[in-house]
Parts: C-alpha cells; sequence; structure tokens
C-alpha cells in the first residue's frame, strides 16, 4: 500500500529492520534509508552527499533531493520526499531513465572536476609558468563546458 507520508527518525546507525513510513537519517555517516513508499518492502538507501542526495531539516520536517527513483527494482516507483510528505511522480520510459542517469554521471563527474581544479589551486604553485596558467584555464573551461552539458544537455 503506497504511504503519502514519512516520519524522520534521526539515529546514529540505520537499523536492519525498517519500519515502513519512517525514514531513518544518520548524520554521522550522511545517509538515510527507508522502506520504499509503494509498499514493497525494498530497502532504499540515500547517500547525502554533494553528488547525490541532500536533505533538508525544516524543525520536524525533512525533504530530500531530488526524487527518489527505485529503477534497480521491480517496482519502479518514483517518488519525492517534501517536508514529510510523499509525492508521487509518473513512471518514466527507460530512455528517460538512461537520460536521467546520465546528467548525474556528467553533474558528477563537473563537480569532482571543479573540486581537484579547486585542489589545485590552493597548492603552493612552484612555478607560475605560462604552460601552468594555461593547463589551470584549460582545466576551468573543462569544468564550465562539461557543467554547462550536464544542465542543459
Amino acid at each position: 500500500m503506497k504511504i503519502i507520508s514519512i516520519t524522520p527518525k534521526f539515529v546514529e546507525f540505520i537499523p536492519s529492520n525498517l519500519e515502513e513510513g519512517v525514514l531513518y537519517i544518520s548524520r554521522k555517516y550522511s545517509t538515510a534509508a527507508h522502506k520504499c513508499c509503494c509498499g514493497c518492502g525494498v530497502k532504499i538507501v540515500t547517500p547525502i552527499t554533494p553528488t547525490d542526495w541532500t536533505l533538508m531539516v525544516v524543525g520536524d520536517a525533512v525533504t530530500l533531493k531530488p526524487s527518489i527513483g527505485n529503477w534497480n527494482h521491480p517496482c519502479q516507483s518514483h517518488y519525492w520526499i517534501r517536508g514529510n510528505h510523499i509525492i508521487w511522480a509518473g513512471s518514466m520510459t527507460q530512455q528517460e531513465i538512461n537520460h536521467g542517469r546520465k546528467r548525474d554521471r556528467a553533474f558528477k563527474k563537473a563537480y569532482f572536476e571543479r573540486v581537484n581544479v579547486e585542489k589545485s589551486m590552493t597548492k603552493p604553485s612552484v612555478t607560475s609558468s605560462p604552460t601552468a596558467q594555461k593547463s589551470l584555464t584549460k582545466n576551468l573551461w573543462a569544468f564550465l563546458k562539461s557543467w554547462l552539458h550536464s544542465m542543459f544537455g
């Protein structure tokens, strides 16, 4: 049976047996987990990272972004968790799923390229040769192009 709301429960460790309608959140391990909201009983794990899901907590209400798309499970449920409410989305075609996965991979690639560029910019430079500056500029442009492509396809 589909559920329409979920209750957040903050824990250190995600328990082995999950209760229906509870979103377990481990801030320590940056992870949230719940039973699929369609009622099939599958455990859904959502890593809270800059490239996976983000968790917003306002008072007693939680929001996970982006949506939960259970494409690897038989139910293939698709929904959002917004302010403890489950908002059901329509099913997606395999082409739409593949496009979303491709977009996610591009976003992750662009994110880590940016992080690596930022790390290289904070390291003391042995030389500020024109070649080193050209390489940094090239990396920044590659990141920008990758990010724009992931956002606007």
